[in-house]
């Protein structure tokens, strides 16, 4: 294995992208916008010839054009030869990048004389074959500036390692959609609701109190039990298929209390060495 870590990052326009790659590059990785997808094999042989560049991030999309059909062929053209490649693939609602694009006022790139939305669907199925070739893949549509930057750094700012599968565990509400980078979903809607507790409706699943009141329940403790007994004997037979991102989203009704403290509870569990744990709450600052 050539010790060349590449992140190719990808996904609609107005997704996210720049702020990931400037992200990147805050962590010291080399990188490159726009690199024809054909320059890759070459590039790549370069710098391991020259030894002093260990971390590379190129954007590839629809700026490609033609060349970007070739690009599940070159990957694996990149991968076979033995470095360490992750696809990164940002994803957002049509409404959130229609919205963007109208903040911004640029003009879509593969439909400059049209609506944006217009752009944004022709874009969707040029891309569609590199997001299935993606290893991870982040719905941005409710994240600001400051929290893609973090996520980015959080997944990436590690050591590079060939033996670890990451575990991104999820909070979430129903009410705002499941996460579009969900493996597994979990709906906990089954569990007593804190919301409907005058004391603890303006709270959420981080309070002891909300934490205590979904934890005391026997349905609560069988639940963990049987779950992660489940994600224990799922997670050597993703890692054997080869798989280094996993997604586990955990919902309930708002987002706020029950999933959070599930989710919570799933990360405080004693993983196998191999799994590297992240978590995230996405709704539990919404109403």
């Amino acid at each position: 294995m050539k010790d060349i870590r590449l992140v190719v990052v990808s996904g609609p326009s107005g997704s996210g992208k720049s702020t990931a790659i400037k992200a990147l590059e805050d962590l010291g990785f080399f990188c490159v916008d726009n690199m024809p997808v054909s320059l890759l094999p070459t590039f790549m042989e370069l710098l391991a010839r020259t030894g002093e560049i260990t971390r590379v991030a190129a954007v590839v999309d629809v700026r490609e054009g033609e060349f970007l059909k070739d690009f599940t062929r070159i990957f694996s053209e990149v991968k076979n030869a033995g470095y360490k490649v992750e696809v990164l693939y940002l994803e957002a609602s049509d409404d959130s990048l229609v919205r963007r694009f109208s903040e911004t006022r640029r003009r879509h790139p593969i439909a400059a004389m049209e609506r944006p939305l217009d752009g944004i669907q022709k874009e969707r199925e040029l891309l569609n074959e590199l997001k299935d070739n993606a290893d991870k893949v982040v719905d941005t549509t409710y994240f600001t500036v400051h929290q893609l930057r973090d996520l980015i750094k959080e997944y990436f700012s590690g050591p590079l390692t060939y033996e670890k599968l990451t575990l991104n565990l999820v909070s979430f509400g129903f009410r705002y959609g499941i996460p579009v980078d969900a493996d597994l979903v979990m709906d906990t809607r089954f569990l007593p609701n804190p919301f409907f507790a005058d004391s603890m409706r303006w709270l959420d699943g981080m309070d002891e109190t909300v934490k205590d009141f979904v934890l005391s329940r026997e349905e609560t403790g069988e639940f963990l039990t049987r779950f992660e007994g489940l994600i224990g004997y799922l997670i050597p037979l993703y890692w054997k298929e080869g798989k280094s991102y996993l997604t586990i989203a955990v919902g309930c009704t708002g987002g706020k209390h029950r999933s959070v403290v599930i989710t919570e509870a799933l990360a405080s569990w004693q993983f196998p060495e191999m799994v590297v744990v992240r978590k995230r709450h996405r709704d539990i600052q919404k109403s």
